[in-house]
């Protein structure tokens, strides 16, 4: 995953706007951590699946992203077509080889799936080859802004941008729409949603299906700034579980605000010990869970 841009190894030199850039810095990699845990969050939340797939799907939304800009689509399309396309081989997953094993324990799809992401990687680079590629910033994207503090790039204020507005209208589909509420019942009681004549498997698999497409727009969005490996989807998806400990298994506000904050942890100790940035998410993640062990949001036993 990409870090903040702006290091140092003392105290010296340091100023109130270096550490307002670096706070935005770290907002802008807390919002690609949101998008990967609130992906998890959701699929958790209603399938208790531990998706261990998830950053394969990341990775995934990247080349494809990829491969359709070196077709010439347009990259304001790609911002659909890469979650509908990942999103639709999400469902065919959870149709095909997760459904199966429901009400066999958790261990089950969670073996699956890490299964499952080393298939992918290893089709991916079957088709791609094992080098790395680099995806340009797009031309109106591209530059810096005066956020107040400095400038600051465009690209990242815009990758902000897309996640607040994905926030946003999930809040929407799950509080303001009849299906948003089948999906929240399900979450906690399926077998009453399932006497009331809801198809719960159908539900099931939209959820699945969602949260692999906002994991594939994540890997999207995040391929401008880091450029796109197979491998990629590795390092995120250990920094996503954590967000997703952190903030609470299942929570999608504390999948959210996890986010954000261990962007902005990581951004923070990059400046002023860089060496530590990886370390600072594992420790931030240890304190919170010796605090409280079903982290900000969670539900105590979901696991079990």
């Amino acid at each position: 995953m990409w870090r903040a841009p702006l290091q140092g190894n003392s105290m010296a030199g340091l100023s109130l706007e270096l550490i307002g850039l670096q706070l935005f810095a770290g907002l802008a990699l807390g919002s690609v951590y949101v998008l990967l845990a609130i992906g998890l969050s959701l699929i958790f939340g209603m399938l208790t699946v531990v998706n261990f797939a998830h950053g394969a799907f990341f990775m995934l939304g990247a080349y494809v992203g990829l491969w359709l800009l070196s077709i010439g689509v347009n990259f304001w399309i790609c911002l659909v077509a890469v979650p509908l396309i990942v999103g639709g081989f999400g469902l065919a997953v959870e149709r095909v080889l997760i459904r199966p094993l429901y009400g066999r324990g958790i261990d089950y799809p969670l073996l699956l799936t890490f299964g499952l992401s080393y298939i992918i990687i290893e089709l991916v680079r079957i088709v791609f080859g094992k080098s790395g590629y680099p995806v340009d910033t797009p031309a109106l994207l591209q530059g810096a802004v005066d956020i107040g503090v400095g400038y600051f790039p465009l690209y990242r204020l815009f990758v902000m941008a897309v996640t607040g507005v994905i926030l946003i209208g999930l809040w929407l589909f799950l509080e303001r729409t009849s299906y948003g509420l089948i999906i929240r019942a399900g979450a906690r009681d399926p077998q009453i949603v399932r006497v009331l004549g809801v198809n719960i498997a159908r539900v099931w698999l939209m959820v699945f299906g969602l949260g692999c497409g906002i994991a594939g727009l994540g890997g999207l969005l995040a391929a401008p700034l880091q450029g796109v490996i197979p491998e990629m989807g590795g390092p995120i998806l250990a920094e996503a579980f954590v967000v997703t400990v952190v903030g609470g298994m299942g929570s999608l506000l504390g999948a959210v605000l996890a986010g954000l904050l261990v962007g902005v942890v990581v951004s923070i100790t990059s400046l002023f010990a860089p060496e530590m940035a990886k370390v600072a998410i594992f420790a931030l993640m240890a304190v919170v869970l010796l605090i409280r062990p079903q982290g900000f949001f969670g539900r105590a036993g979901l696991m079990s």
